[in-house]
Parts: C-alpha cells; sequence; structure tokens
C-alpha cells in the first residue's frame, strides 16, 4: 500500500497545491491564461511528441485495442444519455449529462497519473486514447447541440468546425508528428530534443497545478440531482466496462490494459464546462460534476491503484480463452 501512497501523494498533492494557491493568491480567474497556453501548446505535446517519435510503428496501429476504449467510453456515455432523455430532460442538457458521465480528464491527468504508475511505456496507450476519444467527443458535442437546436451553423459548416477541431488541436498535431517521426525513423537534433525533454518534463507538474487553480475559479453552486449516478457511471462502470472489454479482445500488455483501466477511472474533464458554457446548458451543474468527480477519484483511483499494484486486478480476466 505504502508504494501506491507514493504515486498518489504527489498526484493529488499537485492539485492541492493548485487549491491552496488560488485560495490564498486571489488572483483574476484570466490568470490562469499563460499557463494553460503553455499545457496545451507547449508542454503537453512535447511530451507526446517526444514519446511518440521513439515508439516503434507497430504500436502504433493497435486497433482493436483503440476501437475497445472507445467502445467502453461510448456505452457510458450512451448509459448516462438515454437515461436522461427518458427522463425528458432535452437532447441538449442529456448530451452534457452524457459527456459528464464519459469525458475522463484524460488530457490534463491522464498522462502524469499513467506514466507515473506504469512508466513511460504507457505514453502510447494513454495519446492513443487521448486523440481517438476526442475524435468521438468533438464530434458528438456539436453534433448533439445541433439537433437540439442550440447552433445556427449550417452542417457544412458544422461538419467543417468538427474537423477543424480535431486536426488542429495540439495534442493531436503533436501526435501526428510524432507518428510520423516514428514512421519515418527521423533523429531529433541534441540541442531540441533537450528542449522537447525539458517541456516534458514540465507537462504533468503544470497541468495538475492548474487544475487545481481551476477547480477553485469554478466554486459549487448547483449540484446536480443526477451527481450519484454520474459519478457512478465515471468512476465505478467506466473503468470496469474498460477492463472487461479489453479483457474479452484480449492479447495486450499488462502496461497497455491498466493504462486504459486507469485513465477511464479519471475524473469527469473539465471540457466538459466549456463545452457547456459554449452552448449555454447545464453550465454551474457541469462544473459541480467536475469537482464532486475529481474529488471521489482521490478514493477510486487509489483503490484501482491498490488492485493493480498488489495483484488483485489481473491485465486479463479470460487469458485462457
Amino acid at each position: 500500500m505504502s508504494d501506491v501512497i507514493g504515486l498518489i501523494i504527489p498526484f493529488f498533492g499537485l492539485i492541492l497545491l493548485g487549491v491552496i494557491a488560488a485560495r490564498t493568491a486571489k488572483l483574476p480567474d484570466d490568470a490562469l491564461g499563460w499557463i494553460n497556453v503553455f499545457i496545451i501548446y507547449f508542454a503537453l505535446p512535447a511530451l507526446f511528441f517526444q514519446l511518440l517519435s521513439k515508439t516503434p510503428v507497430d504500436q502504433l496501429t493497435e486497433w482493436s485495442y483503440i476501437s475497445g476504449t472507445v467502445l467502453a467510453t461510448f456505452l457510458v456515455f450512451s448509459i448516462m444519455f438515454v437515461g436522461s432523455l427518458l427522463l425528458q430532460k432535452g437532447l441538449a442538457e442529456s448530451t452534457i449529462k452524457g459527456l459528464a458521465a464519459a469525458y475522463g480528464n484524460i488530457g490534463y491527468m491522464g498522462p502524469g497519473i499513467a506514466i507515473l504508475a506504469f512508466g513511460q511505456g504507457a505514453a502510447v496507450p494513454v495519446a492513443l486514447i487521448f486523440c481517438f476519444e476526442n475524435l468521438m467527443h468533438f464530434t458528438i458535442a456539436p453534433l448533439m447541440m445541433a439537433l437540439a437546436g442550440k447552433s445556427d451553423e449550417s452542417p457544412f459548416i458544422l461538419a467543417g468546425q468538427i474537423v477543424k477541431k480535431i486536426v488542429l488541436h495540439p495534442f493531436i498535431v503533436a501526435t501526428a508528428f510524432g507518428v510520423t517521426a516514428a514512421v519515418l525513423r527521423l533523429e531529433i537534433p541534441g540541442p531540441l530534443d533537450r528542449l522537447l525533454v525539458t517541456l516534458s518534463q514540465a507537462a504533468a507538474p503544470c497541468a495538475l497545478f492548474a487544475m487545481g487553480v481551476t477547480l477553485v475559479s469554478r466554486p459549487l453552486k448547483r449540484l446536480p440531482s443526477t451527481i450519484v449516478q454520474i459519478s457512478i457511471l465515471k468512476l465505478a462502470v467506466h473503468p470496469v466496462l474498460c477492463y472487461l472489454i479489453l479483457s474479452w479482445i484480449g492479447d495486450f500488455s499488462p502496461v497497455w490494459a491498466f493504462t486504459a483501466v486507469l485513465l477511464a477511472a479519471l475524473p469527469t474533464a473539465t471540457n466538459v464546462f466549456v463545452i457547456g458554457q459554449q452552448y449555454g446548458v447545464w453550465v454551474e451543474r457541469a462544473s459541480a460534476s467536475i469537482l464532486i468527480t475529481t474529488v471521489l477519484s482521490v478514493v477510486t483511483v487509489t483503490v484501482i491503484l491498490y488492485a493493480i499494484k498488489n495483484g488483485t486486478l489481473p491485465p486479463d480476466l479470460f487469458p485462457n480463452r
């Protein structure tokens, strides 16, 4: 248990430091802008590129792995989305609820905790999961909002916006360049490589600290009536589904399997609040969902890591099928 605590304390400790800093410094909300620019456009892209560019090409085309993880996320989204629709909550609100239950904080929290827990080998599955799950979320959100009448754009403009958001996302651009470098076996010049290493090392600490600050800037005002369902789906059902699906597909390395389960167990992504704010739907309750699931994830992530580290959770539930 001590090794798990050793992983959890620095990880959630950085979030806590961000909370403390935001509470004591009393800076305006927009003061976080430049550190977010650094994280999103420089540090995390450098991390993805640095690790992917040095990865054997055959590891970058694990389509069964990608399909399994995306399917688990889509099923969780569908459960919350359909359940909300059955209660006649409307298409737009049901979409944000579905995202709150399925869209994990795999951008800010994912790389840091996975690499800390499982080593550099976790970087490739993190990048693959991030790219393809975000492709799904970036498609679902504007499409469903258009169907709900929350967008005035024509179908062609909407499609263009979706493609642009996917293609130009800094993490996805960095992943594409990293894969290209791996395929071409490019050697990065020494000074540039050292710059990328320095940026990569700053990615996780800065992202987690910024997340703590962000949580304080969005105080708990309106608790959603479905917070119990969202928390259970996001923190328990999602990782369990992911584990079962990948075990059923089978034949993945322990690091890849456990990385997927760990990322599925992460709390609701801050992007859910951004999407809700963009369309004026479920904004305060989306913020509350992020805060509550993040606090609860201290317990659930610790339990999952403990089960992995002490061998209670095997990498494949059906090894002899």
